[in-house]
């Protein structure tokens, strides 16, 4: 199976277990930012814990943990700015998750590749 193809099913899990995870908390009365923060560090874990083993095969070092830590970062700002963006067009935050999810999945996967499991 391709390594891209790979990379998505697992991002699909991962996205399913921050997108559960976030809509979990909003329907216990968290904030947008909160719930968006808790989905996405659930996702984050089991993202480099899945990517790590199975997806490029790599043990893990500290440096491909901080490269790693880094993209989240970025992807974390796109996800925030995205989820914000909805709610000031006036839909849920849900929209804006939906949304940054394919953005965050190839902007990891090219820098994956080429620089945290290379």
């Amino acid at each position: 199976m391709p390594r891209f193809v790979i990379f998505v099913l697992g991002g699909l899990l991962c996205a399913a277990l921050d997108v559960g995870l976030m809509q979990l908390l909003l329907w216990r009365g968290s904030s947008a930012l909160l719930a968006t923060s808790g989905g996405f560090l659930a996702g984050l874990l089991l993202n480099y814990a899945f990517h790590a083993r199975v997806t490029f095969g790599r043990l893990t070092s500290g440096a491909s943990f901080l490269r790693f830590l880094c993209v989240v970062a970025i992807n974390y700002m796109i996800t925030v700015a995205l989820v914000n963006l909805a709610i000031v067009l006036g839909f849920p935050p849900l929209a804006g998750k939906i949304v940054s999810l394919p953005v965050v999945a190839v902007n990891g996967f090219l820098l994956s590749k080429h620089w945290i499991f290379k």
